[in-house]
């Protein structure tokens, strides 16, 4: 098999083919040395006390930097954008809820400023990026313990490290871990403009595979079709488009998919699994339309589908740490070979922002929301 239950092994394309707590929380005495000590400093920070609307509960306050421990990093955060989960976690709705208050954020880059005596494999200047979600990653440094944090190359663009983290990741063990997919193989994918679709565009591209991209019809839909096949989309399609009786004759000279990547839910998930292959799986791991998966008895009866779900979190934990970092260094060879780009971002202050989450929130946003640090 080329493309098969992979953990991480292969490291190019070529190969496939064969905590960021607050300082209220973190009060800890000083180790006796470390590489460099760091002056009390100013940190400002996006925090939640409660959990709610985000343009009522987030405010940007100052916070003390923590005392920093023998296994601690100091790290100077440079760049995190604002995901659908950050939102999901201020509101209180997600898996995983830090104590409050929080800092918001569960992904980004920071840069090591100084480690503690006993820290090893990382060392000042190095770049790193959460270990697992509910960090607090919109400030601009903190200290962390050392397992809170996975190093990563500086040798990437700033916007892909700040973005690798958790959708490239999610793209990735999705297309690897559910059907055993050959090349010319078929995907198909709602949600196809978000962050993940667009890493499953490009990792199923590098990997021989063919996509099939449903998106919402929009008034520049011209526009994001062009933009998704320049990153390797071979069909987009719209919600609208799925239901129709001539999707019949599209599947005659493209085979249909063994893989459904759901994250909307609702009517998209039907008609996603309409279109399966027989024995075909549905993988979901989200939920835009905030409506249940329907799928009508004839489907498991006579097309034996398979629905399933996917949760980051829940792989880490199930995964040791070294095998989450051979899927970052598995990845950043994509990003240097070109063949995986960050979305497109639009950069903004970190105290920008509320506009940053208001415009996270809206409908049809083209670009992910990046807080730089600077």
């Amino acid at each position: 098999m080329w493309v098969c239950r992979a953990l991480c092994g292969a490291r190019t394309p070529a190969q496939l083919r064969r905590t960021l707590l607050p300082a209220w929380d973190r009060r800890r005495p000083a180790a006796a040395s470390y590489s460099a000590s760091a002056e009390p400093s100013r940190v400002r920070a996006v925090v939640y006390e409660h959990h709610g609307d985000p343009a009522k509960v987030v405010e940007l306050k100052n916070l003390e930097l923590a005392a920093m421990g023998g296994s601690d990093v100091h790290v100077k955060m440079l760049a995190a954008p604002v995901n659908p989960a950050d939102i999901n976690m201020i509101q209180g709705n997600y898996g995983i809820l830090p104590k409050l208050p929080a800092v918001g954020g569960n992904e980004g880059v920071g840069q090591v400023v100084a480690v503690g005596s006993s820290v090893t494999g990382v060392k000042p200047g190095d770049w790193v990026i959460p270990a697992n979600a509910g960090l607090g990653t919109w400030r601009t440094e903190a200290v962390f313990s050392k397992e809170a944090l996975i190093r990563v190359p500086n040798d990437i663009p700033l916007q892909s490290a700040a973005t690798l983290g958790v959708n490239p990741c999610t793209a990735y063990r999705m297309l690897m871990d559910f059907e055993q997919l050959r090349p010319g193989d078929s995907v198909i994918q709602n949600a196809s403009n978000s962050g993940v679709g667009q890493a499953v565009i490009q990792i199923a591209a590098a990997l021989g595979l063919r996509t099939i991209n449903v998106v919402r019809d929009r008034p520049d839909i011209q526009k994001l079709t062009d933009r998704l096949k320049k990153i390797g989309a071979e069909h987009v399609i719209t919600e609208e488009e799925l239901r129709k009786h001539e999707m019949k004759n599209f599947f005659k000279d493209v085979p249909r998919p063994r893989l459904a990547l759901n994250c909307v839910g609702g009517k998209s998930s039907t008609e996603l699994l309409r279109h399966l292959a027989p024995g075909g799986t549905m993988v979901t791991y989200g939920g835009m339309a905030k409506q249940p998966v329907i799928a009508s008895v004839s489907l498991f009866i006579f097309k034996d589908v398979k629905l399933r779900g996917f949760w980051l979190s829940q792989w880490k934990k199930d995964h040791s740490p070294e095998q989450f970092q051979g899927l970052i260094l598995t990845l950043c060879d994509l990003i240097r070979q070109g063949q995986l780009m960050a979305p497109i971002c639009s950069e903004l202050p970190l105290q920008d922002y509320q506009r940053a989450l208001e415009t996270a929130m809206q409908p049809f946003v083209s670009s992910k929301q990046i807080l730089t640090m600077g």
